[in-house]
């Protein structure tokens, strides 16, 4: 089992990102939105902590994901050139660009409240923006359309595995056993 990726198939290494990734952002979903519905309090302040230090998880994750690739590029797409794969290769990008810019946008709407942003109740993190009321409510209010946008992109990207499983060209067997 090879670590890092070849020409016809994804490494360990590449593997365990994306399911980590998957199932943190996942987690970081459901319990952003149960987060999303309480008031805050002294009984659920540990429950903001936990999403700040999962999503600073996502944000490295990503980005070591995208270093990773760089010295490890990943195979080719299976299947034919085509719309499809354009897009499948636009949903990618923009699942980067999401990983990133989502906990971005939580860390400024956190430094907005002049509160210390920490990483597992232990490290602060410098503040990105000033403590004022209109920060906070923009950069959550961006942090909000962007979530959503990210469960479209996760809906479109399950429903292209589904339907690539289905067509039965092994792109979903590569990402699980590395190879097709």
């Amino acid at each position: 089992m090879a670590l890092r990726n070849g020409p016809e198939e994804f490494g360990l290494v590449t593997r365990l990102l994306h399911w980590l990734t998957m199932a943190l952002v996942l987690g970081m979903l459901v319990l952003g939105t149960r987060l999303k519905d309480m008031e805050p309090g002294l009984a659920n302040l540990w429950l903001y902590g936990l999403h700040k230090t999962t999503g600073f998880s996502v944000l490295t994750l990503i980005l070591l994901r995208i270093l990773w690739h760089l010295a490890s590029p990943p195979p080719r797409p299976l299947g034919p050139p085509g719309p499809m794969m354009v897009l499948a290769r636009a949903v990618h990008w923009a699942f980067y660009i999401l990983l990133i810019a989502i906990p971005l946008a939580g860390w400024a709407g956190s430094s907005a409240t002049g509160i210390d942003v920490m990483i597992a109740d232990r490290w602060v993190v410098p503040p990105l923006v000033e403590p004022s009321e209109e920060a906070e409510d923009f950069w959550f209010a961006v942090h909000g359309v962007l979530t959503k946008v990210l469960i479209g992109l996760i809906l479109l990207h399950v429903a292209g595995a589904m339907a690539r499983t289905m067509a039965g060209d092994g792109t979903v067997r590569r990402m699980i056993r590395g190879r097709a």
